[in-house]
Formats: structure tokens, sequence, C-alpha cells
């Protein structure tokens, strides 16, 4: 049942929203996700000043999370089929990804630096992390690689990796200034 909701979802979005100019941006903003690439190159970046070193740390661990729960663990386990695969009539603009789809590491890696990144970052910073999170996660479903509960999945997974970093995080400065 959800899996054929989850189909009908995806050929709404072929059939109603793809266009040239949406799919030019879609594909441009999925492939930011691939690899995790534009999380680790500004995690990369936020950890070479001291200033924003902080929140490149948090980045760092929840992406290593987020890459052991997602890509690791729950793609082996759950192993679902990707969806161009199995709904009929469903056209993937991007090249077709070999692994399993469900959860969507896109949407995990994303959110669960955004998430992390969030606390240690100026308040308009934080929020255009979350903003192309989210971008990247809707992303996945326009180009037609993910169903919407792998990405559901990715985001739920994401943030709460993204919050267990930051309460981590956070008990582990209290205890050293605790002394």
């Amino acid at each position: 049942m959800i899996t054929l909701i989850d189909g009908r979802i995806l050929l709404l979005i072929q059939e109603h929203l793809r266009n040239t100019v949406c799919d030019i941006f879609f594909k441009g903003i999925t492939h930011l996700g691939d690899a995790g690439i534009f999380w680790i190159l500004l995690t990369i970046a936020l950890l070479c000043f001291r200033k924003t070193r902080r929140a490149g740390i948090f980045s760092a661990c929840a992406l290593i999370g987020s890459l052991v729960v997602n890509n690791l663990i729950l793609k082996n386990l759950v192993g679902r089929i990707r969806p161009y695969e199995v709904v009929d009539g469903l056209r993937c603009i991007v090249s077709l990804p070999h692994d399993s789809s469900f959860p969507s590491g896109h949407t995990g890696a994303s959110f669960s630096s955004a998430v992390a990144m969030f606390p240690h970052l100026p308040r308009r910073y934080g929020i255009l992390c979350l903003i192309l999170a989210a971008l990247i996660a809707f992303s996945r479903l326009y180009v037609g690689v993910h169903y919407p509960t792998d990405v559901l999945a990715g985001l739920v997974t994401g943030t709460a990796i993204g919050l267990c970093v930051n309460l981590i995080g956070q008990k582990i400065t209290a205890k050293r200034s605790r002394g």
C-alpha cells in the first residue's frame, strides 16, 4: 500500500512539476548531495577557521553517523529496490544509483550535517543550510531515484543524528567545564 502511494506521488511530481528549467535546477541540487560532497567540503571549510571550527566538528561527527546508520546499516538491512525499477512510467533523469533505496543517503547526510551545524552558526546561515537540505531531499523525488518514504526516513534519521551529536557535544562540553 505504501509503495503504491509512494509511486503515485513520484508520478505526480513527474507529470505536473517536471520541466526544462526545474530539471536543470534539481539535477544540480541533487548532485550537491552526491557522496555528501557539498556537506563534506563545507565541513572542511568550517574546520579551517577557529570561529567556525565547532560547527565543522559537529558536522563531521554527524556525517560519519549518517554514513554508518543510513548507508552501511539501514540500506543493507532493508534492501529496498529503487522506484525507477518498479514504478511503471517513472523516468529517472540522472545516472542510476545501484545501491538500495531506503533510506535516502543524500537526505540523511544533508539533514544530519545541517541540524548538527545549526546551533553553532549565525542563524541566517543555519537556516540556509536547512533550506538546502530540504531542496536536496526534494530533488531525490524530483529526479526519480527515491520514494517519498525513503526521503522521509533520511530526514528523520539525519535529524535524529544531528540532534544526538549536539546533545553528546553539550554533555562533553559541560563535563569539561566542570573540570
